[in-house]
C-alpha cells in the first residue's frame, strides 16, 4: 500500500457559488477567494451541496474550477464536490475533472437510492480506484436517506487515497465510535455546523462549516484554543458563536449565508438558483441583527 496523503484537518470552506441574473458572477467568485485567502481557512470545496452543486451544469462546473484554482494560485488546496446515484455517470464526471486543476474530490452518499453497505462499498471504491487524488467521503443519511456504517466507512478508509470523511451521520455514538476506531491519518471534519465545539472535543480534525463564511476568525479561534489547552476559552468563544451557526441554517442553506455575504458587500447578489429560494424578510432582520451585535 502506497503511503496515505496528508489527512484534510482544520477549517474547511464548502464555498457557495455567486449568482447573478442567472450566471456564474465570475468576478464575485473571485473576489470571494481573495477575501477567504486572507481568512484562517485550510482548503476549499467547490460545487458541493453549499456550492449549489446540483443546480451547475458541467459547463459552468469547469469554469467555476477554472476561476477558483487560478484565484487559489496554490496556496490552499481545492476539492471538487461530486455527488449522484449512478456510479457510472459519476465515474464519467471524475473522468472529466481528472483533466481540472483540483487537488481532490468530496464524494456524497448516493442519494434516493438507498443502496446496501456493500453497494456503498463498491460505489466508493470504484471512484476512488479511478483517480490517484485524494477522495474524501460524506456522510449525510437525512439528505441522502442513506447511511454509512461505520464497519464500512473503516473498510474503504484501508484503500490509500480515501483519506477522510465529512461527518454529518447526526449519531452521537457513531460519530464517537468512527473516531475512536479510525486508523492512523484518516480525517475526520465535522460538516454538522452547530456541533462543531462538541465534535472538536471528541476528537474531530476540524470542520467542513458553511457558516465559517461569516465570522471566519471566530470559527478556526474555537479550534485553535482547544488545540492550545485552552478549553474554558474555547467553550467561552463558542456560547458567543453557536447562536450564529443556528441562524444560518434556520432557512435552507446557502440562502441565509448568501444573504449575509451579500450584506457585507462581499458578493453582488444573494441570488439562489431554483428550487432553493432567499431568506424572508423575517430571518433576514434576525441576521442583521446578529451582525450588527457581534460588532458592535
Amino acid at each position: 500500500m502506497q503511503p496515505r496523503p496528508t489527512p484534510i484537518q482544520g477549517l474547511w470552506l464548502p464555498l457557495i457559488t455567486p449568482f447573478h441574473d442567472g450566471r456564474l458572477d465570475a468576478t464575485s467568485l473571485a473576489g470571494l477567494i481573495a477575501h477567504y485567502l486572507d481568512q484562517p481557512v485550510d482548503g476549499f470545496i467547490m460545487a458541493a451541496t453549499t456550492g449549489e452543486g446540483l443546480t451547475i451544469d458541467d459547463e459552468e462546473t469547469a469554469h467555476l474550477v477554472a476561476i477558483a484554482t487560478e484565484a487559489v494560485d496554490g496556496r490552499r488546496p481545492v476539492f471538487l464536490g461530486l455527488s449522484g446515484s449512478d456510479t457510472r455517470r459519476l465515474t464519467a464526471a471524475l473522468d472529466r475533472a481528472e483533466t481540472w486543476p483540483v487537488d481532490g474530490y468530496l464524494v456524497t452518499c448516493p442519494y434516493y437510492s438507498r443502496p446496501s453497505q456493500d453497494g456503498l462499498y463498491q460505489h466508493f471504491a470504484t471512484l476512488a480506484g479511478r483517480t490517484d487524488r485524494p477522495v474524501v467521503l460524506y456522510n449525510i443519511p437525512y439528505r441522502t436517506g442513506v447511511n454509512l456504517a461505520n464497519e464500512t466507512l473503516l473498510r474503504l478508509a484501508e484503500l490509500p487515497n480515501i483519506v477522510g470523511v465529512k461527518d454529518c451521520c447526526v449519531n452521537p455514538a457513531q460519530s464517537f465510535d468512527l473516531l475512536r476506531d479510525r486508523p492512523p491519518g484518516f480525517g475526520v471534519l465535522t460538516g454538522e455546523d452547530a456541533l462543531f465545539y462538541s465534535a472538536l472535543t471528541q476528537g474531530a480534525d476540524g470542520g467542513i462549516l458553511a457558516s465559517a463564511h461569516v465570522e471566519t476568525a471566530a470559527f478556526a479561534a474555537v479550534r485553535d484554543a482547544l488545540l492550545a489547552g485552552d478549553q474554558p476559552g474555547a467553550l467561552g468563544l463558542w456560547r458567543d458563536l453557536v447562536g450564529l451557526a443556528r441562524l444560518l441554517f434556520a432557512e435552507p442553506s446557502p440562502a441565509p449565508v448568501k444573504h449575509c455575504l451579500w450584506r457585507a458587500g462581499l458578493i453582488a447578489s444573494p441570488e439562489v438558483r431554483l428550487p432553493m429560494t432567499g431568506v424572508s424578510p423575517g430571518l433576514a432582520d434576525r441576521l442583521t441583527a446578529e451582525m450588527t451585535r457581534r460588532r458592535g
